[in-house]
């Protein structure tokens, strides 16, 4: 939607509410809502600002310590949210509602580097520098339940009614129940330029999946965060809710956030040999980043202490350093011929932040090239029964000290970017650690 186009909405009354809001360090959306006519004689121009804790605060909007972007100690002034005009786009599930994306700045001016959507800018620029980008598509899965949030949550997050009886894995009966519901989100998401190809259901009791076409890095990691909070609001417009958890139940499967990427040079695929018929030597090189430096940038991937227990033995997800061709069981899958050549990271869960996701897939990448490292050659087998195969980290804390140890994040990112995401995941896994949970109570409550 361009500025010329909301201007003629507003005219005609079909939009009067602006969203201005921007991506926080959970991939949430943080802003504020603004009479359309206000919007356009000076938000557009001129942005509008924002408590700079909203990228301190823990999930719960409790302001943490220790950080050096803002605190208490320098008294929680402000950011400015300025728009990014080419993110403009309507809101078809709010009525009379459009949407901005926008970017952090400090007063002074300059983007706050350790913003999510400016993260990943600086990964992208430095590939245009070299005169390449990044195209990439996420394939996103959530569970679907019977109940609104409202009533979830006032069980306390025990009652969970999933929206089929048994797995739906391509099944197109089952599914059928949930029809006006994904229909819904099909033909309303591309309204908000957020380009669906397809649904299916996924290998879970009641969970989905969505396929978007693909894009470049900013795009697409902006059309993954809309998509995440509107179908949040069309599923409780429908009486229902759906999580992102990467690991919402024990005996469940986990959901995954696949990224498909390659990397161009204007109309071509610079990951593709035609010669060889088979990947590049630019291909070989960036998947040998991926491969090596990966588990420095687990954070990136999996964010949660939840995230972690998706990592299991047969469940779908990775839980070791391998790569292949049509092999589910490896971290890396590479799929595709000519234009669609393409790698699959298998990594993320679905709580990852894209724009990080996309970032440290973008750094290791351009670290592999830098390097001319090799990926070697593809795994054949069972990667998830190979004890020779290097692990992924175990839990929260490992991925937030091999984070604080990697050179290679460092350079690429800055040593502000990455003691800043340390803190965070440090942060998140105290506030897990000094927690009194559902599983202490009903183990040892009698017992002990």
């Amino acid at each position: 939607m361009t500025l010329k186009e909301l201007k003629a909405a507003v005219r005609s009354g079909a939009i009067d509410t602006v969203i201005v809001a921007a991506p926080d360090v959970f991939g949430r959306l943080v802003g504020k809502r603004f009479r359309a006519p206000f919007f356009l004689d000076e938000v557009a121009r001129h942005g509008t600002h924002g408590c700079s804790y909203l990228l301190t605060v823990n999930i719960e909007l409790d302001p943490q310590d220790g950080f050096q972007l803002a605190s208490w100690e320098k008294g929680f002034g402000d950011f400015a949210l300025k728009p990014d005009l080419s993110t403009m786009r309507p809101i078809p599930w709010q009525p009379g509602s459009a949407l901005v994306l926008c970017d952090f700045h400090h007063e002074d001016g300059p983007l706050v580097q350790e913003a999510p959507r400016a993260v990943l800018r600086s990964q992208a620029a430095a590939l245009r520098r070299d005169g390449l980008r990044a195209i990439l598509a996420s394939e996103l899965e959530f569970f679907l339940f019977n109940e609104p949030y409202p009533a979830i949550a006032a069980s306390g997050h025990e009652r969970l009614s999933p929206s089929s009886d048994y797995r739906i894995d391509y099944l197109t009966m089952q599914t059928a129940r949930d029809e006006a519901f994904m229909r819904a989100a099909r033909n309303q998401m591309p309204e908000a330029g957020v380009p669906i190809e397809s649904s299916k259901g996924e290998w879970g009791r009641g969970q989905h999946e969505i396929n978007f076409r693909l894009a470049e890095a900013l795009p697409m990691a902006d059309l993954h965060t809309v998509f995440k909070q509107g179908i949040k609001e069309l599923a409780h417009q429908h009486g229902k809710s759906v999580t992102f958890m990467a690991k919402y139940l024990a005996g469940e499967a986990g959901s995954s956030c696949h990224i498909h990427l390659s990397l161009w040079r204007g109309q071509t695929n610079l990951f593709w040999d035609p010669s060889r018929q088979s990947g590049s030597e630019l291909f070989r090189r960036f998947l040998g980043g991926l491969m090596k430096y990966s588990p420095e940038l687990s954070y990136f991937y999996a964010p949660t202490v939840n995230s972690y227990k998706r990592y299991q033995a047969a469940s779908w997800a990775p839980t070791r350093m391998a790569w292949a061709g049509d092999n589910r069981t490896v971290g890396f899958r590479v799929v595709g011929h000519g234009n669609s050549f393409r790698l699959e990271n298998r990594m993320p869960g679905a709580d990852a932040n894209p724009y990080l996701a996309f970032a440290a897939m973008i750094a290791a990448g351009r670290a592999g090239i830098e390097e001319e490292l090799d990926c070697g050659e593809p795994y054949v087998g069972n990667a998830y029964t190979d004890q020779r195969l290097a692990a992924l980290p175990k839990t929260l804390r490992h991925a937030a000290e091999l984070l604080n140890e990697s050179k290679m994040a460092r350079a690429k990112f800055g040593d502000a970017v990455v003691d800043f995401y340390v803190h965070t995941a440090r942060l998140e896994a105290q506030a897990f650690d000094s927690a009194v949970t559902n599983w202490e109570r009903s183990r040892y409550f009698e017992q002990i």
